[in-house]
């Protein structure tokens, strides 16, 4: 078996295994490295191998977190000890007849991100995988850190229980457990709330415009429900990490945690305050789906190399699917908001090219290559599992629910994964997966799945909007077709995507290049979609750009125009069956919709 399916398993008995005990100091916070040292005690083989993983759990993409690292050394009794680096990530230390070693380094953090880590003045937060060393075959060995704060107002939060008596010092059962509970270190908001007799705390770096009792009240409003829909909270104690930025948004799950970034100045407007409460349910739903119910991939990490699945649509898609529903269920929004939120969705999904290359398997396979990688191309080949995942969730649950008359929904699909793999933390297949949701439908789904999750054919939306009384429309467009994205960057106007088979790129426009002029005048970004509206179809325009520093003019013939906006909305004199659908789905009545 490789190391991503087989279990942990410890050569040493409890009498034999090292001590493991990591310090982070940070004594000048201004040049952004984190100073670390690991000491180990009782040690015993001849060699020493260390492992900095490359990437982490939750995030799919190989990141290099050894990039980060400078100025490896290690001791035995303050005298030296030989090392030499096998690999990228990989140093092996001379240890023979030493018992204590220890080794010393420092990591750049200068990357304010959920998955990584960040240091300066104001701050430092950590994340495991990019801090802190695997030492082989010890996975499974109780591991200490000690916090060692620039100054004496900096706290530390963490998820880690703390060990009695010792300042700033924590402790974490096994190596996963470490990389799965990041810290942050500073003079950040604290604030402590009980839900349902667990205790919350919210951590909150940066300074921005958000009402504090209300988004505390709106979280416990979101982990009421979700906690509700599994039947309690698996944990003691939960932590919120938030980071406020200029613009940013991302979230991390953990276990008993979850890190989230978000626009300092994103909270007034209430579409933005929503979408901030979309990305808590998000994270929050997460400590079921995919930190307990997770694939046999990724059942134990494998830190060197990547952990391929098909499954990431229902880790992230379907939680996706979730983060809209959940604040709906929570009274944050009505059923009309939640709808025009869907709409969007969907929108956005439509108007993917890449929709109709890459399957949502392969997707979810490919993300460790595709989705944190965009590309100039990468809106015409591929499709995230993110989206196309939340759209088949979607189809899911009115399928099951119109098929019970809403006495069965995606919700028991959830359970039953909760039950089946996730109370007792079994990776599942993509065949279970698939088993326990034709169980819950009381139907086999082998087309389904062919169709819409391992081939690319597009979803029927109507056919399944039309039990609950509800229906896709499609907007077109004003302006005729043309086929591109321009964004205005530094006082120029830019292409920054070209559609597949559009006008554009027949005429021979590409990404990045420098957009000028429609007919002799000049455009800017901002008015480029109303002067194409002074056009019809099969016009010939001529566009002047700089490609690659070349000056051209193109003859582009416009097409028709595209399907731009779909908005969902109720159907004419929808039956008692599909009032009594849409209620059952949506907690509301149909008629407010008009």
């Amino acid at each position: 078996m490789t190391e991503a399916t087989a279990p942990r398993t410890n050569i040493y008995t409890k009498e034999t295994a090292p001590a493991i005990h990591y310090q982070v100091a940070m004594p000048k916070p201004e040049t952004h490295l984190f100073e670390v040292s690991l000491r180990l005690v009782d040690y015993s083989l001849p060699t020493l191998d260390l492992k900095l993983p490359v990437w982490t759990p939750g995030s799919y993409l190989v990141r290099e977190y050894a990039k980060h690292l400078q100025d490896f050394a290690a001791f035995a009794n303050d005298k030296p000890l030989s090392w030499h680096k096998i690999s990228k990530n990989h140093w092996q230390v001379e240890t023979s007849d030493v018992s204590e070693i220890v080794i010393h380094y420092r990591i750049f953090a200068n990357e304010l991100s959920v998955r990584t880590n960040h240091l300066d003045s104001s701050h430092g937060y950590f994340n495991g995988a990019a801090l802190f060393f695997r030492i082989r075959a010890w996975e499974g060995q109780p591991i200490q850190v000690t916090v060692l704060a620039p100054h004496r107002e900096w706290r530390v939060t963490t998820a880690l229980p703390s060990v009695p008596h010792k300042t700033n010092t924590f402790s974490a059962t096994d190596f996963d457990t470490l990389v799965d509970s990041p810290f942050e270190i500073g003079v950040h908001q604290l604030h402590h709330f009980e839900v349902l007799g667990k205790s919350h705390e919210l951590a909150i770096w940066g300074k921005g415009n958000f009402q504090l009792q209300q988004m505390i009240s709106d979280i416990e409003k979101i982990i009421e429900v979700e906690a509700r829909m599994f039947g309690g909270l698996p944990y003691q104690r939960y932590v919120f990490l938030l980071h406020l930025f200029a613009q940013a948004y991302g979230g991390l799950e953990h276990k008993n945690s979850c890190t989230l970034i978000y626009q300092r100045l994103g909270f007034r407007d209430r579409d933005k305050y929503e979408r901030f409460l979309q990305l808590v349910a998000h994270e929050f739903f997460h400590l079921w789906n995919v930190k307990r119910i997770r694939p046999k991939a990724l059942e134990v990490f494998d830190y060197d190399q990547e952990n391929y699945t098909s499954s990431l649509w229902f880790c992230e898609g379907t939680t996706s699917y979730y983060d809209l529903l959940i604040p709906l269920r929570a009274g944050i929004y009505d059923a009309k908001s939640f709808l025009n939120n869907l709409s969007k969705e969907i929108a956005r999904h439509e108007t993917t090219p890449g929709r109709k290359v890459q399957s949502l398997a392969e997707s979810s396979f490919d993300a460790w290559i595709k989705l944190y990688r965009p590309d100039a191309n990468s809106g015409n080949s591929q499709n995230s599992y993110y989206l196309k995942g939340e759209m088949v969730s979607l189809l899911l649950d009115l399928l099951i629910r119109s098929r019970s008359r809403n006495q069965r929904s995606l919700d028991d699909v959830m359970v039953k994964m909760w039950h089946q793999f996730g109370t007792d933390e079994i990776g599942y297949t993509p065949e279970q997966l698939q088993s326990v949701i034709e169980f819950i439908a009381g139907i086999e789904l082998t087309d389904f799945f062919n169709s819409y999750i391992d081939k690319t054919e597009d979803l029927p939306f109507n056919e399944y909007l039309e039990p609950f009384g509800l229906q896709l429309v499609e907007e077109k467009g004003e302006e005729p077709y043309l086929g591109v994205k321009v964004n205005s960057d530094n006082g120029r106007e830019l292409i920054k995507f070209v559609d597949a088979d559009s006008p554009a790129q027949f005429a021979g426009i590409d990404p990045g290049d420098e957009l000028l002029a429609i007919d002799g005048l000049r455009i800017t970004a901002n008015g480029f979609g109303d002067r194409l509206k002074d056009y019809r179809p099969m016009d010939i325009i001529q566009i002047t750009i700089f490609h690659q520093d070349e000056l051209r003019t193109l003859p582009v013939t416009l097409a028709y125009p595209r399907v731009s906006r779909y908005q969902i909305k109720p159907v004419k004199n929808p039956s008692t069956i599909q009032k009594e659908n849409f209620a059952g789905w949506l907690g509301g009545s149909l008629t407010t919709l008009y």
